[in-house]
This record gives C-alpha cells, sequence and structure tokens, in this order.
C-alpha cells in the first residue's frame, strides 16, 4: 500500500499523536510519502521534513522543501514560526514530535523491517564487538555483504557507507538506512541499539528478529542522559518489547531481573563462560598474546573457537555472538572461520613497536564495566609487564566515569595519564582535575591535556623503565575525531599516534 499524506494524517490521529494541521486540501492528502527526515542534507523529493531539536533553524525547513520535502511534522511550540515561514506547506503539529517521528518515519519508508532480518544488541559493554563478530559471520561465505551494519563505529546499509555519531541514529535516518538495506538486497541488520534510542523513541515501531541483552552496568548516568540507574536500566530492557526472540548473558549483573523481562519474547536463548546451563557456554579458556581460544558448547554443536584478539571478556562477546548465530541457524564452520579473522577497528589493537619495549593496547573501553574486565586480562595476558594507561572523561555526559574510572584504573596500572576524550563544552583541565580528585593516594599520576602528548608521554616513560611496558590507551579506540564544542575536529588515531612516538624512542631492531 502506498503512503500518502492522508495515512500519515490517520496514522498519528489513531495513536491521539495529532494536536493539528494546516493546508491539508485534497489534493495535498493524495500526495505520495515515499520518506522522511530530520537533517535538511539528506532531505529528498517526496519525503516529510521533521522540524526538531535545539538547534534547529527555519532555513533547515526552506532547505528541505527547495529539494522536494511534501510537508513538514513539527511540535506545537515551533508551529507559529514555521506556518510563517512556509505558509500553503502541508503541516502536521504533533503532540509528542519523538514518538510521532518515528511512527511518522516508519510508515514513509514502507516498513522495510518487514523484509529484512534485523539483530539489536544492547548492553553497557561490547555493542560494537558482537556486533562486528556477528557481521563477520553472516559475511564469511560470500563474496559480497549480507549484512547492513548500524552502530558506534560505522554505518553501512548497501548504499551508504560513513562513520557514525550516534550509536542509534535518529529515527528518519534509521528507517533511511532500513530501506536502503532492502533496495540493495541486503539480508540482514546488525544494529546496536543504546539506552538513548530506547528511551526515547528513535526505535519505536522497529521488529527485531533477535535482541541481545549483554549486560548492564552504571554508565550514562547525567542529567542530559538518564536521571539514575533505574532509569538506565529499564530503558535497556525496552528492547524486549519489540523482539521475538531474546538472547541473554547469564553472567550479568542483574540476570534474573533481564531474563524476567526477556519472557515477554517468544523464546529466550542464553549463553555464558561459566554457566554450562546456559543454551550456548564455554569452557577451556586459554588466553595468549593477542589470541584467546575457548571451546564453545551449543544445542548444535560444540567445538574449538578461535578469536584474533586478546581478552578474556572476548569469550563472552563471541558467545553472544555464537547464540545470535544458533538462532539464525548459522552453522559451526561458518562461525568458527569468521572469528579466526575477525578484527574490530580500535578494539583490543595491539600494535608493537619493533623492539617491543612498547605495545599498544587501543581501546574504547570508556566506563567502570569495561574497565573491570579490560585490566585484568590485561594483566593475565601480559604477566610482568608495567602497565601505563592514557585516557579521559568525556564532557556533558556520564559523570560517574569521572569517579569510577580513576579507581578502576589505579587498581591494576603502575602510572596513569589524564588527557582528554571529547570534552565538547567543558575545559579538559576542569574534566582533568575531577579525575586527579578521585585518584586513590599512593596512586602514580600526571594530567598531560593534549592527548597526542600524553600518548607521546607514555612511550617516554615505556622506554624509561625497566622492561617491557604496555600502553593501554583507552576510549577514543579508532576515532578520528574530538569532540570539541559543537564541532568534531580531526585528530590522528591513537594508534597513529603511538606509531610516530615509537619512532622517536625505539632502536632499530639489528
Amino acid at each position: 500500500m502506498n503512503t500518502t499524506l492522508a495515512s500519515l494524517v490517520e496514522l498519528l490521529s489513531e495513536q491521539n499523536l495529532l494536536a493539528a494541521s494546516s493546508n491539508l486540501t485534497d489534493e495535498a492528502l493524495a500526495t505520495p510519502v515515499t520518506g522522511a527526515d530530520c537533517d535538511s542534507r539528506v532531505a529528498a523529493a517526496g519525503h516529510v521534513f521533521v522540524c526538531k531539536g535545539q538547534a534547529f533553524k527555519p532555513a533547515y525547513l526552506q532547505s528541505a522543501l527547495q529539494k522536494g520535502a511534501v510537508a513538514y511534522l513539527c511540535d506545537e511550540d515551533r508551529a507559529p514560526e514555521l506556518a510563517a515561514v512556509a505558509p500553503g506547506v502541508p503541516a502536521l503539529v504533533a503532540t509528542d514530535l519523538r514518538l510521532a517521528m518515528a511512527l511518522v518515519s516508519a510508515e514513509a519508508f514502507g516498513h522495510p523491517d518487514r523484509d529484512l532480518t534485523v539483530i539489536g544488541i544492547t548492553g553497557t559493554k561490547g555493542k560494537s564487538t558482537v556486533s562486528y563478530m556477528l557481521r563477520a559471520i553472516l559475511d564469511a561465505d560470500a563474496a559480497y555483504s549480507h549484512a547492513a551494519v548500524i552502530g558506534s563505529i560505522e554505518t553501512y546499509d548497501g548504499v551508504e557507507n560513513e562513520e557514525s555519531h550516534n550509536t542509534t541514529p535518529e529515527a528518519p535516518d534509521l528507517w533511511r538506512h532500513l530501506a536502503n538495506a532492502r533496495s540493495a538486497g541486503l539480508e540482514f541488520v546488525d544494529m546496536e541499539v543504546s539506552s538513548q534510542a530506547l528511551k526515547y523513541d528513535r526505535v519505536v515501531g522497529l521488529g527485531l528478529d533477535v535482541a541481545c541483552f549483554l549486560n548492564i552496568g552504571r554508565d550514562h548516568i547525567s542529567p542530559t542522559e538518564h536521571p539514575d540507574f533505574a532509569d538506565y536500566f529499564e530503558s535497556k530492557l525496552r528492547i524486549f518489547d519489540q523482539a521475538r526472540v531474546a538472547v541473554v548473558n547469564l553472567d550479568s549483573d542483574r540476570a534474573n531481573t533481564i531474563l524476567a523481562r526477556a519472557k515477554r519474547c517468544e523464546r529466550v536463548v542464553t549463553f555464558s563462560a561459566t554457566n554450562p546451563e546456559a543454551d550456548v557456554w564455554a569452557d577451556h579458556i586459554d588466553p595468549g598474546y593477542g589470541y584467546v581460544t575457548f571451546y564453545a558448547h551449543t544445542p548444535s554443536w560444540s567445538g574449538k573457537v578461535a578469536l584474533a584478539m586478546p581478552g578474556t571478556f572476548n569469550v563472552d562477546n563471541a558467545l553472544a555472538a555464537i547464540a545470535i548465530c544458533e538462532v539464525l541457524g548459522v552453522g559451526r564452520r561458518q562461525v568458527c572461520d569468521a572469528l579466526l579473522y575477525v578484527r574490530v577497528p580500535g578494539r583490543m589493537e595491539l600494535l608493537f613497536s619493533p623492539d617491543r619495549r612498547a605495545v599498544a593496547l587501543v581501546d574504547y573501553a570508556h566506563n567502570k564495566l569495561s574497565f573491570q574486565r579490560l585490566f585484568p586480562s590485561v594483566r593475565q595476558e601480559f604477566p610482568g609487564w608495567r602497565i601505563i594507561a592514557v585516557f579521559g572523561a568525556p564532557g556533558d555526559k556520564a559523570y560517574e566515569r569521572r569517579q569510577d574510572l580513576p579507581q578502576e584504573a589505579a587498581k591494576w596500572a603502575d602510572h596513569v595519564i589524564y588527557t582528554e576524550d571529547d570534552p565538547a563544552h567543558e575545559r579538559v583541565e576542569d574534566i582533568c582535575q575531577q579525575l586527579v580528585d578521585a585518584t586513590p593516594a599512593g596512586t602514580s599520576y600526571e594530567v598531560i591535556p593534549d592527548r597526542e602528548k600524553a600518548i607521546h608521554r607514555a612511550v617516554e616513560l615505556a622506554y624509561a623503565g625497566e622492561g617491557s611496558a604496555i600502553l593501554c590507551l583507552l576510549a577514543k579506540g579508532d576515532d578520528a575525531y574530538q569532540h570539541e564544542g559543537d564541532r568534531f575536529v580531526p585528530y590522528r588515531t591513537d594508534g597513529g599516534v603511538f606509531q610516530e612516538a615509537v619512532r622517536d624512542f625505539a632502536k632499530p631492531v639489528e
């Protein structure tokens, strides 16, 4: 059935979301609608344009109309201003703009999720890693892509391929990517689902064939995100309200609560790195320098699995991907072949100096749970090595990290360097001082606000001490930008800066 303005009016009316409308003549109501946008840079002919956000300017609507937008959707506060800016243009005014935007976007793009297998992954830690593992598996048996990926690192939908700024995009962008995946002939959509997306209705109306819940820890608690842990956890749990099958980690904190909510789904599949009562579980976990092996047990197969990345906690991530594949009917060979070679940009990447005096471990670890997993694994896999940690905390959000991260790092690191990490609208020096204030007495640390200089200093310290050192360059991963103010400023990746610094200190290998 073709979507028209009339069908969008009917949809919003049925949901009690239509506060008012204007300029809806019979001719306008019969106008076909083929999509929705909230970014004027991607606005297209035949689409509805959504006027939203504190940074919105009427010029954005004018630009969208020039590109062929057939109507606009706005809230009640903005309606009078826009009526004057765009006289005669069909307008839909919503009582709840976020919810209306999600429902209108799904309808306008023709519900492409119904023609795709959509897997949603949520959790405090590990979403990107599981997503990349799953993508590698789904694409392993073909010369071309089977899976779209939507997440915190990149977005690929068969038409567009770009670096991501949000883990889960706003509803119009999300549904555009789903429509692109359908038109490109992809079979799967492998996506990370953030707590913000679930709380603020970005994924309302999206049918998930599989919803995977990895873990839960305290994070994203601030005036602009979640007011408290209860709100954060409840937002995460909402993923099961729109899923057919749930995949749940039995080793997660509050696993019983997660399982109780997951029972709303038609089927629940569990996984665990410690509990053989799970549907998918592991034993004989054996870490090494840059890899980890284990035996996986599933309802359909058992056998040895090798991961081409360090970190025993990555066994949890691999089991999540294996459990999802068990639901999808993907076999052992395809799973094991892909996991042997999978690489996740900026996740547990090891970079060695030529003389092996300094090794960089580049990872996106950025919250308490990820630090609790990363540092013990580093100590286990690099016994006797000095640990130098370089990290900061982001501006404008997740304020608890400024307390948690120094306290966790101090338990393991021989030296800590506090530096910048997407300061946004705050001063780097102020954030670093809060990190210092939370640092346990006796911890060896220093503050170097410039991140490149901080990494150079870490390499200098590695060569100044005895033996070898592993430099944990944390939170930025493969990011090539720093969020400063309202801008994303180009930044050389941590790995690139490390390799440059090594050239200044490493002696040639004879």
